[in-house]
């Protein structure tokens, strides 16, 4: 089933984010939310995760769901090592299940020589490596993405956004992915909205039209695509 956003109503004081605000994102697809820094796309993932609420309208399709989060932040327990902080968040689950799904996970990550270190031994692109094998070992139905790659240089972004989706097609869940960065959306957006300043519109709905191969800098059909979006973003 997928999310349903029906007219929903968000506001600060006296800054109105939403009004009479719809959207539905699509089950088992990363939906990518674009839109200029301060445009509600933080506030729009805390309603749908449950973190903060809606001042009116409704949202459908994440009752009972269990749900991981992946912020800007890795946000790793310190006292823990790295297969600790996997450990964590399967605590309830049968043991040796929980043992595979950790294996499995930092292979996909490429940090199985990695696990019995902690957080201040690795670097910021391994400690956020650690954050997103995290969110795939939970046992969720939806990953909720709040610009995790903002911070990280270049290079270091490319390889976390093959990371990421090498893990998504060994398992496919929904995806609500917030963003401003144009190249961010469309390496790992299927589904792309582009959101107006506030009050929130949806200035388009682009689904992704870009294959794997042509997803880099270097591609024609990539840079077309990104300056249509950029048209649309000034």
């Amino acid at each position: 089933m997928s999310i349903q956003l029906q007219h929903i109503h968000k506001h600060y004081d006296k800054l109105v984010i939403y009004r009479d605000f719809s959207l539905a994102l699509p089950d088992k697809t990363i939906s990518c939310i674009l839109g200029p820094s301060g445009c509600g796309k933080t506030s729009l993932l805390n309603m749908i995760g449950g973190i903060t609420s809606q001042d009116g309208g409704d949202i459908k399709g994440v009752e009972n769901k269990k749900i991981s989060f992946i912020f800007q932040e890795p946000r790793l327990l310190p006292w823990k090592t790295v297969r600790g902080n996997l450990d964590f968040v399967l605590r309830h689950q049968d043991a040796h299940d929980k043992e595979k799904a950790i294996d499995n996970n930092l292979i996909l990550v490429g940090l199985q020589d990695f696990a019995h270190y902690y957080p201040e031994q690795l670097s910021g692109g391994m400690k956020q490596r650690v954050a997103i094998a995290r969110a795939f070992s939970y046992p969720s139905d939806l990953i909720l993405m709040d610009e995790p790659l903002k911070t990280l240089d270049p290079r270091l972004k490319w390889n976390l956004m093959r990371t990421f989706l090498r893990l998504w097609e060994n398992d496919r869940r929904t995806v609500v992915f917030v963003t401003h960065d144009v190249d961010e959306a469309l390496v790992l957006g299927e589904e792309i909205f582009v959101f107006s300043r506030p009050p929130v519109q949806v200035i388009s709905h682009i689904t992704n039209p870009l294959e794997r191969g042509q997803k880099n800098l270097d591609n024609r059909a990539f840079f077309e695509q990104k300056q249509n979006i950029m048209r649309q973003l000034d």
